[in-house]
């Protein structure tokens, strides 16, 4: 019986919800709780809630999980579980679901037998969402009736009232962000539907309906996987080619803690490996995570020996058994430690050993039991190891010496004096020629300018050792100095913003995919730590009188040539086809100026997503990629 069968022993109602401490901070430091005020900590109001509702599932007691974008852009979740408690807390003398709302560290998973096993952030969920909502409404079916509390900003504006009867039981709760907080309150459902779809592959069984109800926008999908994991692993491996049929799938359940792994290894060079901790995706891993690529590791090693596949001198390192390996590692534990306030790395010492055990003993049974299986993967692992030593020589010589060896850095590199990596930045410039324009507008003291030749490499479709015959790869690693791979050393970069500055065109748009590519595939910490940069050239000038102005788009653009309307004299207006058409003095005003200039900077909001992008987008396979340009073609902005 798993965890997520198991139900939950002992009763949740007001006796197991624990008060820790008050609301007023949450309105005043809106990030500490929720990460930022962007459209990320947005959408996390809609995951805290959807937790509380999967922590139900997790102790058994609720099937389906509907989501809903309302019309006016409010969310309802409502799920079929027991319905939040409502008698008086002991300790409160008020109605627990309003402990719940308008107490933070309230809840049911702070021991007193609520919730075994809980995710969720701290426990925070219902009071945070509460406090940065205009407005909440809750709704409980429970003991036979229909139960409503409403809130505004965290406070409790009605009592908790009987409005009806039921025989079912759940909670349901609608909230409206709060524009004060937010930079945005729109929801996007592609956002939020990454996250749904996720939570139910991890919780095989479990249906989650997404609705949008919003004009124009009408969708609605239902998500539900009796395979959970391994259709999980399927779904990301749909636009690459697995070597072996079989997905590896193995779980394990020991006392109080559970894991659940799937893994199949496709034709790729890249990897892609996700770890979980209670429905938690732990992106900077963790000891489960440690603890599986260890095991992963000594286990073909040995197989490999045994079975006469490798010899005894040789050994495969950690690079060579991943490479092309989709894998996914879900743990569920009683009390998670998870470092850092946004739990991306997961830290109870005991999980490490037991997912390598549990890893080990499932793995080598599955190469045992399917010998001509194994003898693919292991000689995949092979080549990838020959690969990797010829990438070791070629990496060699994209090695710098030293921080202050400049006669090593790329001879088309303009480099800056300052030394100084926080203060420095390098701009990555499609072509000679408005490279030549960025090298004399540019400060010297502080922007360096690494002019690139036509399309690099798209490294989706080359093995490490092939890239690093590239030129204008080579260039980019010996210039940002901080090595490739297993020589990879953040600490060592030399310029803390990477800003690609390419033509605002469809080539221009190819570059810039080609190199957050490489970046993602080979250089994944430049991204996750904000170093990687998009510049934003004009699209047009426009000249009336002595007057200059620089739009930025079509709307832009529309919306200027409205305001000259009643100005006398006929406006000038030049649509730029490439940086190339800028001169120095041109492009510093629009592009390159720290006091005007505007940037995008690159995130990663899931890794899972950013992986089947990149796979669908710069893969092998033509007909995902053209179902993707088709059903993205009416964001595109063309100029042909």
């Amino acid at each position: 019986m798993s965890l997520l069968e198991e139900k939950t022993k002992g009763q949740y109602d007001a006796a197991q919800i624990q008060v820790l401490e008050g609301l007023e901070a949450v309105r005043k430091r809106p990030g500490m709780y929720i990460g930022s005020t962007g459209s990320r900590g947005l959408h996390h109001l809609v995951y805290e809630i959807v937790d509380n509702s999967v922590d139900e599932a997790l102790a058994g007691y609720c099937k389906t999980i509907k989501v809903t974008i309302c019309k006016d852009n409010s969310i309802t979740v409502e799920d079929d579980g027991r319905g939040m408690p409502v008698d008086k807390h002991p300790k409160m003398g008020i109605p627990a679901v309003e402990v719940i709302h308008t107490v933070l560290h309230a809840g049911g998973k702070f021991g007193g037998g609520g919730y075994k096993v809980s995710g969720g952030l701290h426990g925070v969920g219902a009071s945070v969402v509460n406090a940065l909502s205009t407005h909440m409404e809750v709704e409980i079916k429970r003991n036979g009736k229909i139960y409503k509390q409403c809130y505004e900003r965290g406070k409790t504006v009605t009592p908790l009232e009987i409005i009806g009867e039921s025989k079912k039981t759940g909670s349901k709760t609608t909230f409206w962000p709060d524009p004060e907080i937010f930079e945005t309150t729109i929801f996007d459902f592609d956002t939020l539907e990454n996250r749904l779809r996720e939570m139910a592959f991890l919780n095989k069984g479990i249906k989650i309906i997404f609705k949008d109800e919003r004009e124009g926008r009408k969708k609605s999908e239902t998500y539900h996987y009796e395979g959970g994991l391994k259709e999980f692993v399927k779904f990301q491996n749909q636009n690459k080619d697995a070597v072996h049929p079989d997905i590896i799938y193995f779980e394990v359940i020991k006392e109080n803690c559970e894991v659940e792994v799937a893994m199949q290894y496709t034709d790729s060079y890249s990897e892609l490996v996700l770890g979980y901790a209670n429905n938690i995706n732990t992106t900077d891993g963790g000891t489960h995570i440690v603890g599986f690529k260890s095991a992963l590791t000594r286990i073909f090693n040995d197989y490999g020996k045994k079975a006469k596949i490798l010899k005894e001198n040789d050994n495969l390192s950690g690079e060579d058994v991943r490479e092309g390996l989709t894998a996914i590692v879900s743990v569920k534990l009683e009390e998670p430690q998870f470092e850092g306030q946004t739990k991306a790395k997961l830290g109870n010492p005991d999980m490490r050993g037991f997912v390598e055990t549990s890893t080990n003993e499932n793995l080598t049974a599955f190469l045992e039991e399917n010998p001509s299986q194994a003898k693919i993967i292991l000689e995949k692992c092979i080549k990838a190891a020959r690969a990797r030593e010829a990438a070791r020589k070629a990496r060699d010589l994209t090695r710098r010496k030293g921080a202050l060896d400049s006669f090593s850095l790329p001879g088309k590199l303009a480099d800056c004096s300052d030394k100084d990596p926080a203060a420095c930045e390098i701009f990555l410039v499609e072509g000679d020629s408005a490279g030549g324009s960025a090298k004399d507008g540019r400060d010297r003291a502080r922007q360096a300018i690494l002019p690139l030749r036509g399309k690099i490499l798209n490294v989706e479709k080359a093995r490490l050792d092939r890239i690093l015959n590239s030129d204008e790869i080579k260039n980019m690693i010996t210039a940002f100095g901080c090595g490739i791979g297993d020589d990879f050393n953040i600490e060592k970069l030399r310029y803390h913003k990477i800003i690609i500055m390419t033509d605002a065109d469809v080539d221009g748009a190819h570059i810039r995919t080609l190199l957050l590519t490489f970046f993602y595939r080979y250089m994944r910490p430049l991204i996750e730590g904000g170093y990687v940069y998009a510049a934003q050239p004009p699209l047009y000038q426009v000249k009336k009188g002595k007057d200059v102005y620089y739009t930025y788009s079509e709307i832009e653009q529309t919306k200027l040539m409205k305001e000259l309307e009643g100005k006398a004299g006929k406006a000038d207006i030049q649509r730029y086809k490439g940086l190339g058409e800028m001169d120095a003095e041109q492009l510093w005003d629009t592009t390159m100026d720290y006091n005007h200039r505007t940037l995008i900077q690159i995130t990663i909001e899931d890794s899972a997503a950013a992986d089947q992008t990149f796979s669908t987008l710069m893969g092998d396979k033509v007909p995902p990629r053209k179902k993707f340009i088709e059903e993205n073609a009416h964001y595109a902005n063309l100029d042909i």
